[in-house]
């Protein structure tokens, strides 16, 4: 029996301290989960907002008559899919972040294509609305990618901090499982950047043709002088 009570006091001191270390891991498990949380929600907002720029731009497009309908075709329905493609903050599994991340990826791509046309048509791409969506549209594609680096870099410290141990114990009692990050795209080391600038550029500032060089007038040769006659001599 006096064997058994210093034993029975280790094993509660020992209890007491799981249970304190337990409480202090669940509490910070649970403030990284939210700062990760909030930054998907940031994440969201950007590509939502995105979402709403394209589709003013559509329909500013939508007012010539002769631009392509398959291109803007290809841009409504790409955006139909990226917006139904929406992931809960809880469930940010690897799966469901890449499912997430092309359907951006082909609204991005249809965009580009789209800004590329845009440079057979002058009458559109000069008028006010049209420069005002692209200066916007410059702006959230950075926001976007500082989103995205953000995000990623609260769930690096939300990962690492479940995997160590004894962390990991609790994580797994508790619940809190991994969270996938953004990957770079697929081709980004390749693609083709949009000049925006090129795009809100107005007719006045577009370069002069350059003037052609004069060429050298030619050259008079002096008619020959008449020989002197006998007489003169």
């Amino acid at each position: 029996m006096k064997i058994l009570k210093p034993v029975l006091i280790i094993l509660l001191i020992i209890l007491v301290f799981m249970v304190f270390r337990g409480c202090s891991a669940y509490n910070k498990m649970v403030k990284l989960d939210e700062t990760v949380s909030h930054q998907w929600g940031q994440v969201n907002n950007t590509y939502q907002r995105r979402a709403d720029l394209i589709s003013s731009l559509v329909s500013t497009v939508q007012g010539s008559a002769y631009f392509e309908q398959g291109t803007l075709t290809e841009v409504i329905e790409a955006r139909a899919k990226a917006t139904q493609v929406t992931i809960d903050a809880s469930k940010l599994t690897e799966e469901n972040v890449k499912s997430f991340q092309m359907a951006q990826g082909e609204l991005s791509g249809a965009l580009s294509r789209l800004l590329v046309t845009m440079e057979r048509y002058p009458d559109i791409k000069t008028t006010q609305q049209f420069q005002d969506i692209m200066v916007s549209l410059e702006g959230t594609e950075n926001r976007i990618n500082l989103a995205r680096n953000e995000y990623n870099g609260v769930v690096k410290e939300y990962n690492s901090y479940i995997r160590r141990f004894p962390q990991l114990i609790y994580a797994a009692m508790f619940g809190f499982d991994k969270r996938a990050y953004f990957e770079a795209d697929a081709g980004a080391e390749r693609r083709v950047n949009i000049d925006f600038s090129d795009l809100k550029r107005m007719p006045n500032n577009q370069a002069q043709p350059q003037a052609q060089p004069q060429q050298p007038a030619p050259q008079q040769i002096p008619a020959a002088q008449p020989e002197p006659t006998a007489a003169e001599e």
